[in-house]
């Protein structure tokens, strides 16, 4: 009859810890079923399941790892397992399985417990915590810094659209972002990267900055707003804004685009998902001259945008072609998944507005950045409390595996 035995190690981690006790199984072929191994403030946990050989009566092994467990200053227990136990642990390898990012600039013990309460109302189990952010110091407590955390889940969600709602809950009453996924082989191979670019890799609306110039600013800023809040039709609104920057001279677009104010983070953002063989897009209601500009200051792949109409170097008030829209936008992410050769799920998309959730609905990572009220509660996910390079945590990025490229 086979013996299972579970064997848990704790205590003090130091170097070759694991090789003693791993050479003590093999000298009598003992089978090692599962190890899981981790470190925290240098205290080891590690676990094996293993089985003993049939014909191993009376079998040294533990009295060994007993021996070696005093000599080393370890807490060393078994349980023995029936196989009936061990046939459910294997058939369990099958559960589903998410993972939650924690985001923002500072996680306490009262983030922890909210976050870690929801789990358990949906029936899931905590099977690892892991910090992304690197370590913060206490000299410096007024440095602004990013703070996140990664928790692996097991088990299945009894109501996602709960869970969801609950963590954005959460969000608007603990500036917390939280993000749930589906930890499967997508998470892990997304490729392109679709930005909208006003109010998200921008931190303006442009149309307004050329109103402002054209001295009709709070006309065409209301009119911005109730479009964004998804109040007026994105081309209705567009149209009715355009009218009245009629006259414009062109000139002005180049004194714009040289104080064009980035979001926080999106330069090194673009930095390191190009390093890793990322496509990025710029996918906007705005302008082509700015989103021109922008791709060659940032390294931006692709770019689809209106286009603005001059006449004596004045502008028209009407753009060329058609208007850059929400179904525009999710049609050209579409494109361009097919066009590099992706499924939709490997596609993160980013948006502010109405107009963008769209597209946000049908990438595999919709991200709602800073944004309005009810494009946060359509969207799979938001990001309102740090920069667009907490998208690199939503990715499994750690902030040590980041600096050395930096």
């Amino acid at each position: 009859m086979k013996e299972i035995i579970l064997v848990t190690v704790a205590g003090q981690d130091r170097p070759g810890l694991t090789a003693q006790l791993t050479a003590i199984l093999a000298r009598y072929e003992v089978t090692v079923l599962d190890i899981g191994q981790s470190v925290i403030h240098d205290t080891l946990s590690l676990g094996m399941m293993i089985e003993i050989p049939p014909d191993a009566a009376g079998c040294p092994v533990f009295k060994e790892l007993l021996f070696k467990g005093h000599e080393l200053n370890l807490n060393i227990r078994f349980t023995p397992i029936s196989e009936e136990e061990y046939e459910q642990w294997v058939a369990a390898q099958g559960r589903p399985r998410h993972i939650l990012t924690l985001l923002g600039r500072q996680i306490s013990s009262r983030h922890l417990s909210r976050v870690s309460e929801v789990v358990a109302e949906q029936g899931c189990n905590i099977d690892q915590i892991t910090r992304l952010s690197g370590r913060r110091t206490l000299k410096r407590p007024e440095e602004k810094r990013a703070a996140s955390v990664q928790i692996s889940l097991s088990g299945e969600v009894k109501d996602i659209a709960a869970m969801h709602a609950e963590f954005l809950q959460i969000s608007q009453e603990m500036d917390l972002d939280v993000a749930v996924q589906e930890d499967n082989l997508y998470r892990r191979s997304r490729r392109l990267v679709c930005f909208d670019m006003d109010s998200t890799l921008i931190q303006t609306e442009v149309i307004d900055e050329l109103a402002r110039v054209a001295g009709i600013g709070d006309q065409v800023a209301a009119i911005t707003e109730a479009a964004m809040r998804g109040e007026i039709d994105f081309s209705e609104s567009f149209r009715r804004r355009m009218a009245l920057l009629e006259g414009l001279e062109e000139s002005v677009l180049a004194e714009i685009a040289e104080r064009l104010p980035i979001t926080e983070g999106a330069e090194r953002l673009i930095k390191h998902l190009r390093h890793f063989g990322y496509k990025v897009a710029i996918l906007s209601g705005g302008f082509t001259y700015f989103a021109n500009y922008l791709k060659e200051k940032l390294g931006i792949d692709y770019v689809y945008a209106n286009q603005l109409d001059f006449k004596d170097g004045k502008l028209t008030g009407k753009v060329v072609g058609d208007i850059i829209d929400g179904r525009m936008k999710a049609k050209l992410l579409r494109q361009l998944a097919e066009q590099e050769g992706i499924s939709l799920e490997q596609v993160i998309a980013v948006g502010d507005g109405a107009n963008d959730l769209p597209m946000l609905s049908i990438a595999g990572l919709g991200i709602a950045f800073h944004a309005k009220p009810m494009v946060k509660e359509q969207a799979k996910h938001s990001i309102a409390t740090l920069g667009l390079d907490g998208i690199l945590y939503l990715l499994g990025m750690r902030d040590r595996e980041i600096a050395e490229l930096e």
